[in-house]
């Protein structure tokens, strides 16, 4: 059970993405209730579904004063093809919006949530320069401002006592619904190689080492502010991909040169071709002990 806590209300935005479900299975194993905000109409598995349009607050902003925790996942996913405008902006939309909402019901609740989980990325420090920690300053590009908008939209609940806690994630990894899936098919196929050098980070984490460290951010209640959620290991892409293929027994012997990754990709190209290091300095500090802190045995966990 998260440590110190009686059983929870716990309401997740966007938490029908393979986070929110690892998230909503982990608290209702220790007996908290979870509360879905989705614009589906499945039923969703040990969890309430409460109905929203993810523009209003309409018929949903009163179940506010249930709640202890609120966390915020929302947001279109950025392995997205292709990256047009059109679609760079619902990058935006889709997780400011849902912010703004999130932050408004709770000003006005009559019962506030103690506590607040901002999703972010790691992508906010940039996609280059030295090693970063959570006190580096924001960079300038697409995806770094992206993350500074996301979260702005709900900065204002630092003035209200709400203990509100940036999550900076890195790639999670996880068996199905994530990057590693994706970056599994090529070297299954026979074709795995490093993208442009190899030289460029590969930030990851461990699905489990996810969801322990938001667990233990709640449960910790010193923890406020940025924290990033990686891994402690600095790996390359060249190291991840070369781990992934000595995983799966396959060779690796194709490199994808970067004019062709970034004629193929457009924009998007950045993601792989180009990335900072970063370490989980403010999450370490805190004690939180990692359960894969190394690449191979966390590949080993989820491909064997």
């Amino acid at each position: 059970m998260i440590t110190g806590t009686l059983e929870m209300n716990i309401l997740i935005a966007g938490g029908s993405g393979f986070l929110g479900t690892a998230l909503t299975k982990s608290f209702v194993n220790d007996g908290h209730k979870v509360f879905i905000l989705t614009r589906g109409t499945k039923k969703i598995q040990h969890a309430e579904a409460i109905q929203w349009d993810a523009k209003t607050t309409n018929g949903w902003v009163h179940r506010i004063n249930e709640m202890d925790v609120v966390i915020h996942l929302t947001g279109k996913s950025l392995s997205t093809f292709p990256w047009t405008s059109a679609m760079k902006k619902s990058f935006v939309d889709s997780r400011l919006i849902p912010g703004f909402l999130l932050a408004s019901a709770i000003q006005t609740a009559d019962k506030r949530p103690s506590i607040f989980i901002q999703a972010s990325g790691i992508n906010y420090y940039g996609l280059n320069g030295s090693l970063a920690d959570e006190s580096t300053p924001p960079a300038d590009d697409f995806l770094a401002q992206l993350a500074v908008q996301w979260e702005d939209a709900t900065k204002s609940l630092d003035d209200l006592g709400v203990r509100r806690i940036v999550t900076r994630s890195a790639v999670v990894l996880d068996r199905k619904g994530s990057l590693l899936d994706l970056m599994s098919l090529p070297i299954k196929l026979f074709f795995g190689g490093q993208f442009g050098s190899g030289k460029q980070a590969f930030p990851w984490i461990h699905i489990q080492d996810w969801v322990g460290a938001v667990r233990f951010l709640i449960a910790n209640e010193n923890a406020s502010g940025a924290y990033n959620l990686i891994a402690p290991a600095q790996t390359s892409n060249a190291e991840f991909n070369q781990t992934l293929a000595q995983v799966l027994h396959r060779p690796y012997w194709f490199p994808y040169p970067e004019f062709l990754v970034r004629n193929i990709l457009g924009e998007m190209s950045v993601m792989i071709l180009d990335g900072r290091f970063s370490q989980p300095k403010r999450l370490i500090e805190s004690g939180y002990q990692y359960q894969f802190p190394s690449l191979k045995e966390a590949i080993e966990d989820l491909l064997s």
